[in-house]
């Protein structure tokens, strides 16, 4: 799938779930996009770092321990972008949570047919 087609399908599902969501705020849609680039980035350059740092608990804890690092990569996009606002560690857990199924969900529901 074409990479700007993926970063609007992850922008929209950033933009629905700000809406359905309390504790989330985007203030408009070109506020998604940024977001979606700088979640992308962010999964892309710090996470593996945070994941071989903390790859003890990780195994102690039979990977749940990435969801927290998931939510903290919500909350460091959140720092980080004006117009973007995510009220908590529980909320961000629960943002990416659905952001996963969401992006799935959308993936799926566009993806191109020649792949097939």
């Amino acid at each position: 799938m074409n990479l700007i087609i993926k970063l609007l399908l992850n922008a929209l599902a950033v933009f629905i779930l700000a809406y359905l969501l309390n504790g989330v705020i985007v203030n408009n849609y070109s506020t998604a996009i940024i977001v979606a680039i700088a979640i992308s980035l962010l999964n892309t350059v710090v996470k593996p770092l945070l994941v071989i740092l903390t790859l003890p608990i990780t195994i102690l804890t039979l990977g749940l321990f990435l969801l927290i690092i998931n939510a903290s990569i919500i909350l460091l996009a959140d720092k980080l972008i004006d117009g973007f606002y995510v009220d908590g560690l529980f909320t961000a857990l629960l943002f990416s949570l659905l952001l996963s199924i969401l992006r799935s969900i959308l993936y799926f529901v566009f993806k191109d047919k020649k792949s097939n």
